[in-house]
């Protein structure tokens, strides 16, 4: 599990802020990576060309992607969170595929890390979109946004237990969504882990067990790596389709 261990960088172990440690670590070092990354992505897009280069054209792609998901799923009040669930998106997508980085990168001291394959950042981000949801509700329908909780034609004898069972349901709504994106990075890497170790190990007690062992371990770990970038993919996707899903629960009490 040493690929997901979070360290101190550039000296700073011992950094502290009123008696908490503000170390710099590695994983603080790749999302301002991801950030600047995305920064220069969205950047060198907006050049606003009446003919569109690719470059362009990518970011003008995405942020389409965006509108038309939030356009379906919440109607035209999505439009003001094209921004949010846009940069979402993008955040996520972006952490993922550079957590997938080959390891020739650790020839030069720089290793790879997928920072959502810790639950405390993906439930930061899933808290983050969880009170979006709430000020809005609130914002927009005061103590209406409570109805929310009471599905039209309700028996009256059951409003009790539903609200239970709903307001349920709604507060677990955070933790669900960060854990399904931690669970999802942290089981990709662990298994390309163990497939890595399968062919050092073989070729190490041998050519005969390397041929044997390491040969189909590693053209597995080949397919496995297609196969986690397209999950890095998928898990931004849901990430943001379940987000806009919630904010439309907020605009629209659903």
């Amino acid at each position: 599990m040493h690929q997901f261990a979070i360290e101190p960088m550039f000296g700073s172990a011992n950094w502290e802020l009123a008696g908490y440690n503000i170390a710099f670590t590695n994983s603080a070092l790749w999302m301002l990576i991801a950030a600047v990354a995305l920064w220069i992505f969205v950047a060198g897009g907006m050049k606003r060309d009446l003919v569109p280069g690719r470059w362009q054209m990518a970011v003008e792609t995405f942020t389409g992607f965006i509108d038309d998901m939030l356009a379906a799923n919440v109607g035209k009040e999505g439009k003001k969170y094209v921004p949010y669930i846009f940069s979402l998106f993008m955040f996520i997508l972006f952490a993922n595929l550079l957590g997938l980085i080959p390891l020739p990168l650790a020839m030069v001291g720089v290793h790879a890390f997928t920072f959502t394959s810790h639950f405390t950042i993906t439930g930061v981000l899933a808290i983050l979109s969880f009170a979006i949801v709430l000020l809005v509700g609130f914002w927009k329908h005061g103590l209406h946004f409570f109805s929310l909780f009471v599905p039209h034609g309700t028996p009256l004898v059951m409003i009790p237990l539903i609200f239970v069972v709903e307001l349920f349901s709604f507060l677990v709504r955070p933790f669900s969504l960060g854990l399904r994106l931690f669970v999802a990075m942290m089981a990709g890497h662990v298994l390309l882990e163990i497939l890595a170790s399968f062919i050092i190990d073989s070729a190490n007690a041998g050519a005969g067990w390397g041929v044997l062992i390491g040969t189909p371990s590693f053209l597995l770990m080949l397919a496995i790596c297609a196969l986690e970038i397209l999950v890095a993919g998928i898990q931004a996707y849901v990430f943001a389709l379940l987000s806009s899903l919630y904010i439309n629960d907020a605009e629209n009490l659903h």
